[in-house]
């Protein structure tokens, strides 16, 4: 068997679907036997960086490794930013890259760079095949790392000559480990620290963005009435309308869900990853700290639990539930004031008429329009703090955001793999103006794949997130302004629909309509974010629950 055909048969071994980049020369041996596969699609994108996007994507919503594939040099490290924003957001993905003949080369030194050395950095593990004979044990390891928790990104690096050689080797079982259980005494301890605290508040961060911690998480809270706030990553775990949510802390500190964490004399902190944007700051003054995760604390100035409780989360949390009684000194009456703040908060201006539309209008519509299983996949800009805040997701992974490596760029291609992982549900990109414009070639791959699909992007011609802090630094206003395409006319070159919203009232329905009639339709939607308003400082109430 040709050294290729065995790749494509460890890869089928493993459920791989989707192979997705953008071949060169050096990958034609695997292309050739990649097209003779039943099993795995090829889709092929107009840039590597958008095929790691999606392939991380897919990663992220299905807990199996997604698979990229470049070419060598130039190919290989358009990747990178998408392998990183894999490895940074704990998403399961393995890169395939090309490379020139390593036996037997007589071509010098075109395009060749040490890619596995330039991988390294932002993978688990980057690693070279010399001989065809290995392949199965290398991918087997590739896709065991990737996936184990913590998951993230692996690179693999196929010589053109080595996929041409023949091989007689067997393929790997695949198997699934299954994680450990908590300690019996670090449990007792976990249990006792939360029964004997005065008002405990659980925090869930990415690493609990995981399906049966959300059932386990669900029968906790619903059994000890403990309230919870989440992270941007972990925020749709639990469902956001509940009366418990405290809210998302989308930054660090000074926003209002941080007068719940200021109360709290314990946080149980189920699934922090300190990748993430802190969620809050520790002090030697402040509440007690629970780690609950699958693997210890990494321990910084800001982050220095007194408990751990390393395990499968899911079994940790099923143990404490069992374990725990609600206890009637517990006090959660300052939660429910927060609770009200924060919800007269999100209330009070989503109705805004203003021209250019505000975020918080913006955030409002499309949750209107979106059912509880619809998916918004964000870029990165000033507008994912707020989606954060106030867009409420009701189930898993149905508001998917980047607060790891926070890149732009990656919101149309992620949202791509999840129309197509997921094609019965309704699927939004929201895209300010200049992470759109990194990836907009990819509106042709959504056409070719024949996707319903709705773009929105918010148009205000600048770099809006830079500007927001730029003004708050007390800077002048230069340098970050930048003129737009017709973005009605650039959608429908490619053959999409294009739509521009003149009015605060248009976007609802369009947004209603564009979901219903199938195809890509692209929203041009001008904003303004008015220095921020909605998430700054100034919006806490220093006074609620006579918080100092």
């Amino acid at each position: 068997m040709k050294a290729s055909d065995l790749f494509v048969k460890c890869l089928e071994n493993e459920g791989v679907e989707y192979v997705i980049g953008v071949p060169g020369e050096e990958n034609l041996h695997l292309l050739e036997s990649l097209r003779k596969s039943e099993k795995i699609k090829l889709i092929v994108t107009r840039h590597e960086q958008a095929a790691a996007f999606m392939a991380a994507t897919y990663g992220r919503l299905t807990g199996k490794a997604g698979v990229c594939l470049s070419t060598l040099g130039p190919g290989a490290t358009n990747l990178i930013t998408g392998v990183a924003y894999a490895q940074l957001g704990g998403m399961p993905l393995v890169a395939i890259t090309g490379q020139k003949p390593i036996k037997s080369s007589k071509q010098g030194r075109f395009q060749i760079l040490n890619i596995v050395e330039l991988m390294e950095p932002v993978t688990k593990s980057a690693a070279q095949i010399v001989d065809g004979d290995r392949i199965p044990k290398m991918i087997r390891e590739a896709f065991r790392l990737a996936q184990e928790e913590r998951p993230g990104a692996v690179h693999l690096e196929l010589p053109e000559d080595v996929s041409m050689e023949e091989q007689d080797v067997p393929i790997f079982e695949v198997r699934q480990p299954r994680r450990p259980c908590p300690d019996p005494e670090a449990l007792r301890v976990a249990v006792e620290m939360i029964e004997g605290a005065s008002a405990p508040l659980l925090l869930i961060g990415s690493s609990a963005n995981r399906n049966r911690t959300k059932e386990a998480l669900e029968a906790f809270v619903r059994k000890t009435g403990v309230p919870f706030s989440t992270t941007q990553m972990g925020n749709g775990v639990l469902d956001a309308a509940s009366p418990l949510n405290m809210g998302v802390t989308a930054l660090s500190i000074g926003d209002l869900p941080h007068n719940a964490v200021r109360y709290s004399d314990l946080i149980i902190a189920v699934g922090h990853d300190v990748i993430e944007k802190p969620p809050f700051f520790m002090t030697v003054e402040g509440p007690r700290v629970i780690h609950v995760n699958f693997y210890s604390a990494s321990v910084d100035e800001v982050y220095f639990p007194q408990h751990e409780l390393v395990g499968d989360i899911a079994h940790s949390i099923e143990a404490m539930t069992e374990a725990l009684s609600p206890q009637g000194h517990w006090n959660f009456s300052c939660f429910q004031a927060i609770k009200e703040e924060i919800d007269q908060l999100i209330e009070g201006d989503a109705d805004s008429d203003i021209w250019p539309m505000s975020p918080q209008r913006i955030v409002a519509d499309t949750r209107k329009v979106m059912p509880d299983d619809g998916i918004v996949a964000l870029d990165n800009g000033l507008y994912k703090l707020y989606f954060a805040s106030r867009y409420g997701p009701r189930q898993p992974n149905t508001l998917l955001l980047d607060n790891a490596l926070a890149t732009m760029g990656a919101g149309l291609p992620s949202a791509m793999m999840a129309k197509l992982v997921y094609p019965e549900r309704k699927v939004i990109a929201v895209c300010g103006d200049g992470g759109f414009m990194m990836n907009d070639q990819e509106l042709e791959t959504a056409i070719r794949l024949k996707l319903d699909l709705v773009v929105l992007i918010l148009n205000d011609s600048a770099y809006g997130m830079i500007k927001w802090k730029q003004k708050a630094m007390e800077m002048p206003d230069w340098g970050l302004d930048f003129a737009n395409p017709d973005f009605v006319k650039f959608a429908e070159s490619f053959g999409a629909a294009g739509h521009r919203v003149e009015s605060a009232s248009m976007l609802e329905p369009l947004l209603r309509e564009s979901l219903q009639s199938g195809g890509v339709h692209l929203i041009d939607v001008p904003i303004q974010y008015d220095g921020g308003r909605g998430i700054a400082v100034d919006e806490i109430n220093p006074e609620t629950c006579k918080i100092a």
